[in-house]
């Protein structure tokens, strides 16, 4: 071997260690896209990808929640429309729809524009470098948030409490957030924090520990309450989804159905669709 050859040898064996200590290089968001998921790689850095196929759901396919799905709408549209609109957030019972009423009426307005980014609790510490992405864009976004809560000792509640109202930079225009809870203050309360007592190692004016955890969730302007489902709504749901999914309403399904909520103890829209889904399948 001649020493160019030795020499470009070497070279590239240089090149591949650089190149394993150096940081990936971070994918440029596809904008073309109408949904994104924030994702995370293990040295910390974060990028926007491209949901390939996007759960798309139409909003008369919820049912029993009426008042809540007005209420979306009409703030979502507003937001489209480029007037002034709130961040929203979704708590109550499980299964009502909660999570499925963002996705809806995201689809309703995909066609004008609105796009939508997924962000895992455990990234909102990234939602400032979320910001910096897409404020300058032209489109606009929601931010959405599955199952938001927050357990003693987390820290992450203080950068979504930024982003929402509590930053030196002015909120972004073009984005709102948009989270479901089963939680309505986000946050875990604790019966001694309501006594106006000091303990030894703990808080010395609890009033203040109630202040801190309410204040995250009075930064979203619009709240929507979900409630159980009485068997007549269950019924509804249950209907409308073996309908659907190309199968034939009668007493034989009603009672079926009925016999299956109470396997699960609960009646909601998710235990409907799960009904639906085996019973249709079944033949």
């Amino acid at each position: 071997m001649s020493n160019i050859d030795l020499f470009i040898s070497r070279l590239e064996q240089l090149v591949d260690r650089v190149e394993a200590v150096l940081p990936a290089t971070i994918p440029v968001p596809d904008w073309s896209a109408s949904a994104f998921r924030w994702r995370t790689r293990s040295n910390g850095q974060g990028y926007l990808q491209a949901v390939k196929h996007p759960h798309r759901i139409s909003l008369d396919a919820l049912k029993n929640i009426e008042t809540q799905k007005a209420s979306i709408v009409r703030n979502t549209a507003q937001f489209v429309a480029g007037r002034e609109a709130n961040n929203v957030l979704l708590t109550g019972a499980r299964g009502t729809g909660k999570s499925t009423l963002i996705k809806a009426v995201w689809t309703e307005f995909a066609g004008q524009g609105l796009k939508i980014i997924e962000v895992d609790k455990t990234d909102l510490l990234h939602l400032a470098d979320i910001v910096d992405l897409v404020g300058e864009r032209p489109e606009r976004f929601i931010i959405f948030c599955d199952d938001l809560s927050f357990e003693e000792g987390e820290i992450s509640y203080k950068a979504l409490k930024s982003v929402l109202d509590g930053s030196i930079s002015a909120p972004s225009a073009n984005m709102l957030f948009y989270a479901t809870s089963n939680r309505r203050h986000l946050l875990p309360q604790k019966m001694r924090e309501n006594l106006d007592v000091s303990y030894e190692d703990g808080e010395v004016r609890p009033n203040d520990a109630i202040e801190e955890k309410v204040s995250l969730s009075e930064r979203f302007g619009l709240w929507l309450s979900f409630y159980p489902f009485s068997q007549d709504d269950y019924l509804a749901a249950a209907n409308y989804w073996v309908t659907q999914l190309g199968g034939q309403w009668n007493d034989q399904a009603e009672s079926a159905a009925l016999l299956w909520h109470r396997t699960r103890g609960a009646r909601s829209g998710r235990v409907a669709w799960q009904f639906a889904k085996d019973f249709v399948g079944r033949g």
